[in-house]
Protein backbone atom coordinates (compact mmCIF):
# COMPACT_ATOMS: atom_id res chain seq x y z
CA UNK A 1 0.00 0.00 0.00
CA UNK A 2 1.53 3.12 -1.25
CA UNK A 3 1.72 6.55 1.34
CA UNK A 4 0.54 8.39 -1.36
CA UNK A 5 -3.02 6.96 -0.97
CA UNK A 6 -3.35 7.61 2.58
CA UNK A 7 -4.28 11.25 2.97
CA UNK A 8 -7.10 10.98 5.50
CA UNK A 9 -4.38 11.36 8.75
CA UNK A 10 -3.75 14.25 11.66
CA UNK A 11 -0.08 13.00 11.75
CA UNK A 12 1.18 14.60 15.54
CA UNK A 13 5.01 13.90 15.54
CA UNK A 14 7.09 15.29 18.75
CA UNK A 15 10.29 13.86 21.30
CA UNK A 16 9.18 12.04 24.62
CA UNK A 17 7.10 13.88 26.96
CA UNK A 18 6.17 16.37 25.07
CA UNK A 19 2.53 15.22 25.79
CA UNK A 20 1.61 13.49 22.40
CA UNK A 21 -0.87 10.54 23.14
CA UNK A 22 -2.81 12.18 26.20
CA UNK A 23 -3.70 14.81 23.20
CA UNK A 24 -3.56 12.89 20.34
CA UNK A 25 -6.12 10.53 22.32
CA UNK A 26 -8.51 13.44 22.99
CA UNK A 27 -8.19 15.09 19.76
CA UNK A 28 -9.07 12.23 18.11
CA UNK A 29 -12.09 11.97 20.51
CA UNK A 30 -13.52 15.30 20.05
CA UNK A 31 -12.77 14.87 15.88
CA UNK A 32 -14.51 11.39 16.03
CA UNK A 33 -11.25 10.42 13.98
CA UNK A 34 -9.95 6.95 15.02
CA UNK A 35 -6.85 6.61 17.59
CA UNK A 36 -3.38 5.60 16.44
CA UNK A 37 -0.74 5.01 19.29
CA UNK A 38 2.30 4.20 17.41
CA UNK A 39 5.04 4.36 20.24
CA UNK A 40 2.55 2.13 21.86
CA UNK A 41 3.36 -0.76 19.02
CA UNK A 42 6.51 -0.08 19.58
CA UNK A 43 6.92 -0.31 23.21
CA UNK A 44 4.84 -3.53 22.80
CA UNK A 45 6.99 -4.57 20.33
CA UNK A 46 9.96 -3.96 22.88
CA UNK A 47 7.65 -5.63 25.87
CA UNK A 48 7.11 -8.44 23.30
CA UNK A 49 11.21 -9.25 23.07
CA UNK A 50 11.92 -9.06 26.79
CA UNK A 51 9.18 -11.28 28.02
CA UNK A 52 10.42 -14.31 25.35
CA UNK A 53 13.51 -13.08 26.60
CA UNK A 54 15.20 -12.44 23.69
CA UNK A 55 18.96 -11.05 23.00
CA UNK A 56 18.32 -6.90 22.82
CA UNK A 57 20.85 -7.20 20.58
CA UNK A 58 19.86 -9.55 17.92
CA UNK A 59 18.43 -7.94 15.48
CA UNK A 60 16.97 -10.69 13.27
CA UNK A 61 15.68 -12.28 16.75
CA UNK A 62 14.04 -9.05 17.46
CA UNK A 63 12.37 -8.59 14.09
CA UNK A 64 11.07 -12.02 14.06
CA UNK A 65 9.63 -11.98 17.82
CA UNK A 66 7.70 -8.85 16.25
CA UNK A 67 6.00 -10.24 13.06
CA UNK A 68 4.98 -13.83 15.39
CA UNK A 69 3.54 -11.28 18.01
CA UNK A 70 -0.36 -11.26 17.55
CA UNK A 71 -1.01 -7.30 18.79
CA UNK A 72 -4.76 -5.69 19.49
CA UNK A 73 -4.82 -2.09 20.02
CA UNK A 74 -8.39 -1.13 21.44
CA UNK A 75 -10.25 2.26 22.21
CA UNK A 76 -12.00 2.00 25.87
CA UNK A 77 -13.22 4.52 28.62
CA UNK A 78 -10.34 4.01 30.50
CA UNK A 79 -8.25 4.98 27.20
CA UNK A 80 -6.41 2.15 24.70
CA UNK A 81 -5.83 -0.90 25.43
CA UNK A 82 -2.99 -2.93 24.09
CA UNK A 83 -3.10 -7.07 23.80
CA UNK A 84 0.00 -8.87 22.83
CA UNK A 85 -0.81 -12.53 22.30
CA UNK A 86 -4.05 -12.22 24.45
CA UNK A 87 -2.88 -10.85 27.08
CA UNK A 88 -3.04 -7.11 28.26
CA UNK A 89 0.22 -5.43 28.61
CA UNK A 90 -1.15 -1.62 28.93
CA UNK A 91 0.76 -1.02 32.19
CA UNK A 92 3.75 -2.88 31.30
CA UNK A 93 4.58 -1.21 28.51
CA UNK A 94 4.47 2.00 30.40
CA UNK A 95 7.35 1.07 32.89
CA UNK A 96 11.27 2.62 32.50
CA UNK A 97 12.50 -1.11 31.86
CA UNK A 98 10.43 -0.79 28.42
CA UNK A 99 11.58 2.66 27.69
CA UNK A 100 15.20 2.26 28.08
CA UNK A 101 15.34 -0.83 25.93
CA UNK A 102 12.78 0.79 22.85
CA UNK A 103 15.65 1.90 20.66
CA UNK A 104 16.83 -1.53 19.97
CA UNK A 105 13.26 -1.79 18.24
CA UNK A 106 13.12 2.10 17.00
CA UNK A 107 16.61 1.10 15.23
CA UNK A 108 15.66 -2.24 13.80
CA UNK A 109 14.83 -1.44 10.18
CA UNK A 110 12.91 -4.73 9.63
CA UNK A 111 10.65 -4.00 13.14
CA UNK A 112 10.11 -0.42 11.66
CA UNK A 113 8.91 -1.85 7.80
CA UNK A 114 6.62 -4.61 9.51
CA UNK A 115 5.11 -1.90 11.77
CA UNK A 116 4.48 0.51 9.28
CA UNK A 117 2.81 -1.97 7.38
CA UNK A 118 0.16 -2.04 10.21
CA UNK A 119 0.25 1.58 10.48
CA UNK A 120 -0.57 2.33 7.20
CA UNK A 121 -3.23 -0.55 6.47
CA UNK A 122 -4.50 1.29 9.77
CA UNK A 123 -4.53 4.72 8.55
CA UNK A 124 -5.90 3.41 5.50
CA UNK A 125 -9.28 2.87 7.00
CA UNK A 126 -10.39 6.22 7.50
CA UNK A 127 -9.85 9.24 8.98
CA UNK A 128 -7.16 8.65 11.67
CA UNK A 129 -5.12 10.81 14.45
CA UNK A 130 -1.44 9.15 14.02
CA UNK A 131 1.20 10.37 16.76
CA UNK A 132 4.76 9.09 16.79
CA UNK A 133 7.82 9.98 15.63
CA UNK A 134 7.89 9.80 11.85
CA UNK A 135 3.89 10.19 11.10
CA UNK A 136 4.58 12.99 9.19
CA UNK A 137 7.81 12.41 7.73
CA UNK A 138 7.58 8.49 6.84
CA UNK A 139 4.21 6.97 7.58
CA UNK A 140 1.91 9.07 6.43
CA UNK A 141 4.59 11.69 3.76
CA UNK A 142 0.71 12.91 2.34
CA UNK A 143 -1.46 13.48 5.61
CA UNK A 144 -3.67 15.89 5.23
CA UNK A 145 -2.48 17.76 8.30
CA UNK A 146 0.79 17.75 10.44
CA UNK A 147 2.03 18.75 13.88
CA UNK A 148 5.13 18.58 15.82
CA UNK A 149 4.54 18.73 19.14
CA UNK A 150 7.83 20.18 21.32
CA UNK A 151 7.94 21.17 24.74
CA UNK A 152 11.48 22.22 27.29
CA UNK A 153 13.52 18.93 28.29
CA UNK A 154 12.70 20.07 32.42
CA UNK A 155 8.98 20.33 31.53
CA UNK A 156 8.80 17.14 29.56
CA UNK A 157 10.42 15.20 32.18
CA UNK A 158 8.19 17.04 34.98
CA UNK A 159 5.64 15.21 33.00
CA UNK A 160 7.35 11.97 32.57
CA UNK A 161 7.65 11.80 36.57
CA UNK A 162 4.00 12.58 36.90
CA UNK A 163 3.03 10.11 34.54
CA UNK A 164 5.20 7.47 36.51
CA UNK A 165 3.99 8.94 39.93
CA UNK A 166 0.49 8.64 38.81
CA UNK A 167 0.61 5.33 37.70
CA UNK A 168 3.06 3.95 40.96
CA UNK A 169 6.05 2.98 38.93
CA UNK A 170 9.11 3.55 40.50
CA UNK A 171 11.92 5.64 38.66
CA UNK A 172 15.01 7.73 39.87
CA UNK A 173 14.52 11.15 39.28
CA UNK A 174 17.81 12.08 39.10
CA UNK A 175 18.26 10.16 35.75
CA UNK A 176 15.13 11.18 34.45
CA UNK A 177 15.99 13.98 32.00
CA UNK A 178 18.93 12.42 31.66
CA UNK A 179 17.37 9.40 29.98
CA UNK A 180 15.09 11.87 27.81
CA UNK A 181 17.78 13.52 26.55
CA UNK A 182 19.35 10.22 25.29
CA UNK A 183 16.34 8.98 24.02
CA UNK A 184 15.89 12.21 22.05
CA UNK A 185 19.70 12.06 20.85
CA UNK A 186 18.84 8.62 19.86
CA UNK A 187 15.44 8.93 18.00
CA UNK A 188 16.90 12.22 16.08
CA UNK A 189 20.25 10.35 15.01
CA UNK A 190 19.23 7.06 14.17
CA UNK A 191 20.45 6.08 10.49
CA UNK A 192 16.07 5.26 9.92
CA UNK A 193 13.61 7.24 10.17
CA UNK A 194 15.19 9.94 12.58
CA UNK A 195 12.94 12.33 14.28
CA UNK A 196 12.27 15.56 12.25
CA UNK A 197 9.52 17.70 12.03
CA UNK A 198 8.39 17.80 8.40
CA UNK A 199 8.28 20.86 5.91
CA UNK A 200 5.08 21.22 6.18
CA UNK A 201 4.30 20.14 10.14
CA UNK A 202 2.80 22.89 12.40
CA UNK A 203 5.51 23.30 15.32
CA UNK A 204 3.14 23.53 18.58
CA UNK A 205 5.64 24.50 20.97
CA UNK A 206 3.87 23.46 24.51
CA UNK A 207 6.10 24.11 27.73
CA UNK A 208 3.91 26.71 29.07
CA UNK A 209 0.16 25.49 27.53
CA UNK A 210 -2.17 23.44 29.57
CA UNK A 211 -3.52 20.23 27.57
CA UNK A 212 -6.70 21.75 26.73
CA UNK A 213 -4.88 24.35 25.27
CA UNK A 214 -2.89 21.82 23.32
CA UNK A 215 -5.96 20.05 21.83
CA UNK A 216 -7.88 23.17 21.18
CA UNK A 217 -5.28 24.41 18.90
CA UNK A 218 -4.74 21.10 16.91
CA UNK A 219 -8.43 20.49 16.75
CA UNK A 220 -8.77 23.88 15.34
CA UNK A 221 -6.10 23.48 12.63
CA UNK A 222 -8.02 20.08 11.60
CA UNK A 223 -10.96 21.73 11.27
CA UNK A 224 -9.29 24.09 8.66
CA UNK A 225 -8.42 21.59 6.55
CA UNK A 226 -11.69 19.07 6.72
Amino acid sequence: MGPETIRDILAIDGPAGAGKSTVARRVAEMLGFAFLDTGAMYRAATWNAMHRGIDMDNGDALAEATRAMVLDMRESQQGQTVIVDGRDITQAIRTPDVTQRIAKLDHNAAVRAYLVELQRAFGARGRTVAEGRDMGTVVFPYARCKVYLDASLDERARRRAREYESKGIAFDADALSGDIRARDEKDMTRAIAPLRRADDAVLVDTSAMTSEEVIDTIVALARQRW
